[in-house]
């Protein structure tokens, strides 16, 4: 009796040594029909039996010989361009050697046996192949609508895996320099040997796809001018990415990628805004913000906001005398995932509901959150508009878990697209974005302080040795004043010319910092809430400027052009008497119609609708109304311009105006 072994190398020796797969492809390249089918269907099969019969660990070192055997087979008989069972069995090949556990036979793991058949440089060919496919298609993108396929550039990816890994654990970054050289025809003709540094190689597919897409943002930048669109440019974001991610194995490649691509600010842009999508990873873009415009910067921190797809829905009944309070109570301890999901709001014994609601909801209760009289946050004394955490708002034994309120309200309005007119102090922002905060960061929130601490640096030497401060500071409890020390034995250090930049560090850091560091804390465990994660939250602050923040979050900050809402307004001539109200009418008048008295950076033209005005069944004794989720005003047959004007400028009384709408 012959003894049969089990051991899944001796089935692959056979399997290779009886020159199977030159077997098969031999009966695929048949030109009988019945033959051609037959191997077709039988390599169908053996790929699929390798991969759903055999043991996880033993399919992953059994099936990239198989496949390399296949391909190898095709191209000989076949060519590169055989079709399409040359890229099922490259793309099943690309499958396999992405694995994380498969990545090991690929740099010094896995069994011996199996690397004396397959090495990574018997990859060298499919990743030159499908790079060289690329450029073709990147080519074809600049003349018409097509462009790589989705496929390619994902095998392209899956074959690089391997390669970046092995690049990476030899731990040697070259200088650019040291790594060109040339083919004298495309990649894929290039004959590369065991001698061949991977490392080397690697670059000469960074340069040229990098090389070519370049020149494809040249030409697109004319036809975003132009405002067309090509379908062929799908695909550029991802093959951008991993290209920046190739530049980083290189010294100086990084900057010699960003220095390509500074010329076309515009293609990149436009690339972000029409194709970057919601779950990719785009750090790579946001570490260089410099690089892209605010609308690019702005879609790609939205795209941080999971969207959540919750059956239920959230439903808040508010009374609007106890807003504050009544919303806390709907909004602080509720789970994020239902918060994220359809949110229905309705002032109590109004009603109204719906969107236009939802927004007046954000406006009013982020005012009162952020109004000094709660004792949440501070206006800054040389830019009352911005807000700083109140430093004494523990006053109110549960200020922690309104901060966190605030956080979660701040980051909901943001990714509902709701300006809510609120803006932050630069200190404030700094410390949600992970940053450190400086002497100049204070300015505006503490002018007195910064006045003193840039005397204190710049003053004569001798000067500050006169001064007799000490490493202290006074905080004020409850209105007692309290000594702290700003470090151990402060009160016996004497502030001199040596010291007094750690002095006016410290002090800095105490007041503006460690002072208010809990109340922060919270305010970002809300806003995570929302977001997902610290992660997130620190990217998010971090891709920002604190003017792009203002941008997003309190709206346009230019008076109301009248021009431009008559422009987005049907039947605009029946709002000429928009020219003869103040800017504070104009707000209270659009907070009356849809609910915003803050417009979006890009005006009237950034909003969801355009607005309308209809006619209303009313008699001329009655007000006007409105359908703010519509953007809808209804106005009576008024006999007169003069009987409009009065019944409009009742409504835009801040008393009367969020309490007409209907919906």
């Amino acid at each position: 009796m012959v003894e049969t072994s089990h051991d899944p190398y001796d089935h692959l020796h056979i399997f290779t040594s009886c020159c199977v797969p030159n077997a098969l492809v031999m009966l695929y390249m048949s030109q009988d029909e019945d033959n051609r089918n037959c191997a077709y269907e039988s390599i169908r099969d053996l790929i699929d039996s390798i991969r759903l019969l055999l043991p996880y660990t033993v399919y992953l070192q059994f099936l990239p010989v198989v496949l390399l055997e296949l391909c190898k087979s095709l191209q000989r008989a076949a060519g590169y361009d055989d079709g399409l069972l040359y890229e099922i069995c490259r793309h099943f090949l690309g499958v396999v050697v992405k694995d994380s556990k498969a990545m090991n036979i690929f740099h010094g793991g896995g069994d011996n046996r199996v690397m004396m058949i397959i090495a990574l440089h018997d990859l060298f060919p499919f990743v030159a192949e499908l790079a060289s496919e690329l450029t073709r298609g990147l080519v074809s993108s600049m003349e018409s609508d097509f462009g790589p396929s989705r496929s390619e550039v994902k095998d392209f990816l899956a074959f690089l895996k391997p390669l970046k890994a092995a690049v990476v654990k030899n731990q040697v970054i070259l200088p650019l320099s040291n790594c060109v050289f040339t083919c004298e025809d495309n990649l894929s003709n290039c004959i590369f040997t065991c001698e061949d540094n991977e490392i080397r190689f690697l670059y000469v597919i960074f340069d040229d796809l990098l090389t070519t897409l370049v020149m494809c943002l040249k030409a697109m930048e004319g036809l975003v001018i132009e405002k067309k669109e090509n379908s062929g440019w799908d695909q550029y974001l991802v093959i951008l990415k991993e290209l920046h991610g190739i530049s980083k194995l290189y010294q100086g490649g990084e900057e010699y990628f960003w220095r390509n691509l500074k010329d076309f600010k515009r293609s990149l842009c436009h690339l972000i805004v029409r194709y970057a999508k919601r779950g990719e990873d785009y750090k790579w873009i946001l570490d260089q913000k410099d690089a892209i415009d605010f609308e690019a910067r702005r879609h790609l921190v939205m795209l941080l906001f999971p969207m959540d797809e919750y059956d239920d829905i959230h439903e808040m009944f508010i009374d609007r005398s106890r807003l504050l309070t009544e919303s806390f109570e709907y909004v602080a301890n509720e789970e994020p995932e239902r918060l994220r999901g359809e949110l229905i709001m309705e002032f109590k014994d109004e009603e109204a509901t719906g969107q236009g609601v939802l927004r007046e909801w954000f406006f009013l209760l982020s005012q009162e959150i952020f109004n000094p009289k709660t004792g949440l946050f501070v206006a800054c004394p040389n830019d009352p508009r911005r807000s700083f955490p109140n430093p004494s708002s523990n006053v109110d034994r549960l200020h922690l878990e309104y901060f966190r309120l605030a956080g979660r309200v701040i980051a909901l309005a943001l990714m509902n697209k709701i300006q809510v007119g609120i803006v932050f102090d630069r200190s404030f922002f700094l410390q949600l974005a992970g940053k450190n905060v400086s002497l100049e960061d204070i300015k505006d929130a503490n002018p007195f302080l910064y006045s003193s601490c840039r005397q204190i640096l710049d003053m004569d030497p001798s000067a500050v040795d006169a001064l007799g401060l000490t490493f202290v500071w006074d905080i004020n409890e409850s209105g007692s004043i309290k000594v702290a020390e700003l470090c151990p034995r402060g009160k016996d250090m004497i502030v001199n010319s040596s010291n007094r930049k750690a002095y006016v560090d410290l002090l800095i850091h105490h007041r503006f910092v460690a002072s208010v560091a809990e109340k922060i804390s919270h305010f970002a465990r809300g806003f995570t809430d929302i977001i997902g994660g610290k992660k997130n939250l620190k990217m998010f602050f971090g891709s920002l400027a604190l003017e792009d923040f203002d941008r997003i979050l309190h709206g346009n900050e230019s008076d109301i052009c009248v021009v431009d809402w008559k422009a987005h307004t049907d039947r605009s001539p029946n709002i000429l008497v928009l020219e003869e109200m103040t800017a504070k009418q104009r707000k209270a008048l659009l907070f009356f119609w849809i609910s915003m008295k803050y417009l979006p950076v890009e005006g009237f033209g950034g909003l969801t609708s355009r607005l309308y005005i209809y006619k209303s069944n009313e008699s001329i004794d009655h007000l006007p109304s409105s359908h703010t989720c519509f953007y809808q005003i209804l106005l009576p047959v008024y006999p007169s311009m003069a009987m409009m004007k009065n019944r409009l400028s009742f409504i835009t009384q801040d008393h009367v105006g969020c309490s007409f709408g209907m919906s």
